[in-house]
């Protein structure tokens, strides 16, 4: 989700009541009173009459996609076994507080992340140092973070940080100590417990299944705090970084949160790019109201439509 879909509907709602406002202050008026006299029954012009139509469609649209819920498309395997790719779901946009569509500016708080809750948000960026040694935020994808030096220097450093959408699990809150070791988790001193379930059970023809299914995935029921919740273990795909390293500190930082993929060894999450201001929440998901598992590998997986997200 590379483009913001809540800018284009604010400058479309922008676009269509200034027109349809203009002209019903300023041409209106002559505008009927000159057909009238020549007899001519009444109609708006057709830019004026599309903006008048499709005034309203679009408010009403882009009220409920800012405050009330959102739809959002599952691209990549990070958050699985939990969200699976090409789940659609739904993200509750007043679960921690109303914010100005496009620019995202909260103005009436809410609430807060608990820890467990999965809440979709707007990439912060990877950290890396600029000439200074000053940690910044530059530009990159759920593809990889771009290549580092050994000193953790910025290869780009003027790289935009593109407009997406991320989905995670909130682990660690402002304020907490977090140590990561590859799937273990310590939180303020605890380890966070998880149970074996089984080995991973999936479609080898999918390549996110695969993946899984090759490196001997195992599923696992993950205690944390009040929340329980899956999570897959692949211990022979990838070392992941551990908390603290190099660019991220045990601490999280007032205002920020440390959010981590449910697929532990395939996530680029906060152990690579730190915490994730609260400033960039879009809002918590909690629906799973389509799956398409694709044409040759599934269709739509019926099982899945209408799980609440835990």
């Amino acid at each position: 989700m590379d483009f913001d879909f809540s800018a284009i509907l604010l400058g479309l709602t922008v676009l269509f009541g200034v027109v349809w406002g203009l002209d019903r202050l300023f041409l209106y008026k002559k505008r009927k009173a000159r057909l009238d006299a020549a007899g001519t029954e009444y109609t708006d012009p057709v830019p004026v009459d599309w903006a008048r139509s499709l005034f309203p469609v679009v408010l009403v649209v882009l009220l409920l996609r800012s405050f009330v819920a959102e739809p959002f498309r599952i691209p990549s395997g990070s958050m699985m076994p939990t969200l699976d790719v090409g789940d659609f779901i739904l993200v509750n946009k007043f679960a921690y507080g109303l914010r100005l569509p496009a620019f995202n500016n909260k103005f009436l708080s809410l609430g807060e992340p608990k820890r467990g809750d999965v809440v979709v948000f707007r990439f912060p960026g990877y950290l890396c140092k600029n000439e200074s040694g000053k940690l910044i935020r530059v530009g990159g994808s759920e593809s990889g973070p771009p290549r580092l030096g050994d000193d953790d220097a910025c290869p780009t450093p003027h790289l935009p940080v593109t407009s997406q959408n991320w989905i995670k699990r909130v682990i660690g809150l402002p304020g907490d100590t977090i140590e990561v070791n590859d799937s273990q988790i310590i939180i303020n001193g605890k380890p966070v417990v998880a149970d074996e379930i089984g080995p991973f059970v999936g479609n080898p023809l999918r390549d996110e299944d695969g993946e899984l299914l090759n490196f001997g995935a195992t599923i696992w029921n993950e205690h944390l705090g009040n929340r329980d919740h899956l999570i897959a273990r692949m211990p022979l795909r990838m070392s992941t970084n551990p908390i603290p390293n190099p660019l991220v500190p045990s601490k999280v930082p007032q205002g920020c949160y440390l959010v981590m993929g449910d697929d532990r060894e395939n996530s680029l999450d906060g152990r690579w790019w730190g915490c994730m201001p609260e400033q960039n929440l879009a809002g918590k998901a909690f629906l799973i109201w389509m799956s398409w598992k694709g044409l040759h590998t599934g269709g739509v997986d019926f099982s899945r439509i209408g799980t609440l997200i835990h």
